[in-house]
C-alpha cells in the first residue's frame, strides 16, 4: 500500500508587505518551518515519497541564500521529493530551477518533473504524470496528455498538477491555467494531487487539492495543512487525511461594540483566540471613556499573544458620559469648553457636531490624564 504526503504553495519567499517588519519577517521564515515540519512529518509516518504540486517558491529571483535553505529544509526526510513547476516557478528557460541547479543547492532526492512524461518509482510500482508549467500562465489544460499517457501495467497512475479545476474554484485565483474537472477519471487516475487552490480542498473521489501549509490568507479554506494519501490498488479509491502543520491561523473579524457586554465578549474571543495568530480586526460604533480604557488594555495583552494583530478603528468612537467628564477633572478654559459643548449636544442643529467634539476633546484629555484619575483602584493597607 503506498503512502504519499501531498504538499503545495509553499510559496518561498513570499513578502509581506502589508505587515510591520517584524511581523513580515517572522511570516516568511514561518514558510521554510513548515517545509521542515513537513519533511518530519514524512520521515515520522514513512511515506513513500511526498509530492509538491508547484509554487515551491513565490517568485523566480530569490537569494542564494533562500534557495539553500529551502533545500536544507528537507533534510529530515530522506526519500524522495517529487517536485512540480507552477505559475510562480515556472520551468522557464532561466528560472529559479536553473539557478538553484547551478549553484548545486538540489539535493539528489530532489526530483523536478519539468517535463510532460511520466516519471517512475518502480520499487513501489506508481507512475507520476506531470503536468509542469514553462509559463506563468497558459490557456490550454496542460494535463490532457495524461488521457493517453502509457504506463507499466499494473503500475499505480497519479497526476501532478497546478492550476484551477474548471467551474468549481473561484475566478479569483492565483492563476488562470485550466485542469478539466473530469481529468482523474478520463486519464484513469488513481489520485490527482493538486496545487495553486491554498485550501485543502477534495473535488471529488480521486482529486485533491492540499492547499499551503502555512495560512497566508484571510480566508476560511481550510489552509494550513498536507494531505496523508494511501493507495491500495490500480482502480481503488484514495485514502486522503488532511494533517494541520501550519503555525499561524490567519482571522478577519468585524465588530460592533456600543456596551461594556459588547466589550466582554470581544476580550473573551481575543482571549480564545489560539496564540501566535494573525489578527485583522475592525471595529464600529461607540464606546464610553470607561469600556474604551477596558479594550485597549485588551487589544494591548493580545498584542502581545499573537503573532500579528492590526486593529482599524476609524469607525469606533468615543462616547464620554457626564460621569466620564467629571472624571478627568477639566478645569479653567477647558472645563468651560465641555459646559458649552454638553449644553450644545441639547440642540437639533449643533447636538450631532457637539457629540463629535466632546469625544474627541475627551479622547485627547483621557490621553493625558494618568490611569489611577480614571479608575478606581482597590486600596493597600
Amino acid at each position: 500500500m503506498p503512502r504519499f504526503l501531498h504538499t503545495a504553495d509553499w510559496q518561498i519567499g513570499r513578502q509581506y508587505t502589508r505587515f510591520e517588519q517584524d511581523d513580515a519577517m517572522a511570516l516568511a521564515e514561518a514558510r521554510l518551518s513548515a517545509v521542515e515540519r513537513l519533511a518530519a512529518l514524512a520521515a515520522e509516518e514513512q511515506v513513500d515519497a511526498v509530492l509538491v504540486a508547484g509554487d515551491i517558491f513565490d517568485a523566480q529571483t530569490l537569494s542564494e541564500r533562500t534557495l539553500h535553505r529551502t533545500f536544507q529544509a528537507l533534510a529530515a526526510y530522506s526519500g524522495p521529493w517529487v517536485m512540480l513547476p507552477g505559475n510562480h516557478d515556472a520551468a522557464l528557460v532561466e528560472s529559479v530551477w536553473t539557478r538553484a541547479a547551478r549553484m548545486g543547492a538540489i539535493p539528489a532526492n530532489v526530483h523536478l518533473l519539468a517535463s510532460p512524461e511520466p516519471f517512475i518509482l518502480a520499487n513501489i510500482s506508481t507512475a507520476i504524470l506531470p503536468a509542469p508549467l514553462t509559463q506563468r500562465q497558459t490557456y490550454q489544460d496542460l494535463t490532457a496528455w495524461f488521457d493517453h499517457a502509457e504506463t507499466p501495467e499494473g503500475f499505480l497512475r497519479i497526476g501532478l498538477a497546478h492550476g484551477s479545476v474548471a467551474g468549481l474554484l473561484a475566478e479569483s485565483v492565483d492563476s488562470p491555467n485550466p485542469i478539466a474537472a473530469d481529468r482523474a477519471a478520463s486519464a484513469r487516475l488513481d489520485y490527482l494531487a493538486l496545487g495553486d487552490w491554498h485550501g485543502c480542498k477534495q473535488i471529488d473521489t480521486h482529486t485533491w487539492y492540499s492547499g499551503t501549509p502555512e495560512a497566508d490568507r484571510f480566508r476560511n479554506n481550510a489552509s494550513g495543512q498536507a494531505l496523508l494519501v494511501s493507495l491500495k490498488a490500480p482502480g481503488e479509491a484514495p485514502s486522503a487525511t488532511p494533517v494541520e502543520v501550519g503555525q499561524h491561523g490567519w482571522h478577519q473579524w468585524q465588530r460592533q461594540l456600543a456596551v461594556t457586554s459588547d466589550v466582554d465578549a470581544l476580550m473573551a474571543e481575543l482571549q480564545a483566540l489560539p496564540a501566535r495568530s494573525v489578527l485583522d480586526l475592525t471595529l464600529q460604533g461607540q464606546l464610553d471613556l470607561a469600556s474604551y480604557q477596558r479594550l485597549e488594555q485588551a487589544l494591548g495583552l493580545a498584542a502581545g499573544r499573537q503573532r500579528s494583530l492590526q486593529v482599524h478603528q476609524d469607525e469606533l468612537t468615543l462616547a464620554p458620559t457626564a460621569e466620564d467628564i467629571a472624571a478627568l477633572q477639566a478645569d479653567g478654559y477647558v472645563g468651560s469648553v465641555i459646559e458649552d459643548l454638553q449644553q450644545r449636544q441639547q440642540s437639533d442643529a449643533e447636538g450631532e457636531t457637539a457629540n463629535e467634539a466632546l469625544a474627541i476633546l475627551a479622547g485627547l484629555l483621557l490621553d493625558q490624564t494618568p490611569a489611577s484619575q480614571t479608575q478606581e483602584h482597590p486600596s493597600c493597607s
